[in-house]
């Protein structure tokens, strides 16, 4: 059974909108393009990374028009061929024209189309697309998170989790990795159970024998 993979760029205060450019999702939010002085060689090849071995595209509408208007007119580049050779699923709830070669939209039942990429693919990454995101982290539809955490606070915008946070076990994949200008990346995996509460003033926090 395959995965289904969250890439998400966020600040400290989990904002996720408009990373990329001002006119990504403008309507609003003054910030449009907060990621592109925090980049780096090494947060590029943390994303590099990240996509390896990814089989196919879960994208949101929004997300999906604005790859679509731009990535098939790009031809160099690993992410570039990536975006363009594998297929494309489109979650929305009308019927939008998809002109991107290898899209296909989704029916209305998500969770029966989620389990039907996992038995078709190994690995679908979910980029950006934060509406499906909230719907996938509340209905648990995936089985890694990979969150790269930026140093600066905005204090508006579209957060991470808003309407999409519900009790949730994670657990850290591998050490967060820092790179020069401050932003960590994080990669958790989905863990089973929600999370349990304690008393600090207990001799065993309240906790049991058996931790």
């Amino acid at each position: 059974m395959g995965l289904i993979h969250i890439e998400l760029f966020a600040t400290l205060d989990l904002v996720g909108q408009a990373p990329g450019g001002p006119d990504e999702d403008p309507e609003g939010f003054p910030f449009g393009g907060w990621q592109a002085p925090l980049m780096s060689e090494a947060t590029g090849a943390q994303i590099l990374a990240a996509y390896e071995g990814t089989d196919a595209l879960l994208l949101g509408r929004r997300t999906y028009d604005l790859f679509a208007s731009y990535w098939p007119h790009q031809k160099d580049g690993e992410i570039a061929e990536l975006f363009n050779r594998v297929p494309k699923y489109v979650a929305s709830r009308g019927t939008p024209d998809l002109p991107w070669a290898g899209s296909t939209r989704l029916g209305p039942d998500l969770a029966g189309a989620v389990r039907e990429l996992r038995e078709r693919h190994e690995h679908v990454k979910v980029v950006g697309s934060l509406n499906l995101v909230q719907t996938l982290l509340r209905e648990k539809l995936f089985d890694r998170l990979d969150l790269w955490v930026h140093p600066i606070t905005l204090g508006v915008g579209k957060k991470v989790f808003d309407g999409g946070a519900v009790p949730t076990n994670l657990t850290l994949l591998e050490p967060p990795a820092a790179g020069p200008q401050g932003t960590v990346f994080l990669r958790y995996g989905l863990a089973e159970g929600t999370p349990r509460t304690g008393d600090m003033g207990a001799p065993d926090r309240g906790l049991g024998n058996d931790d």
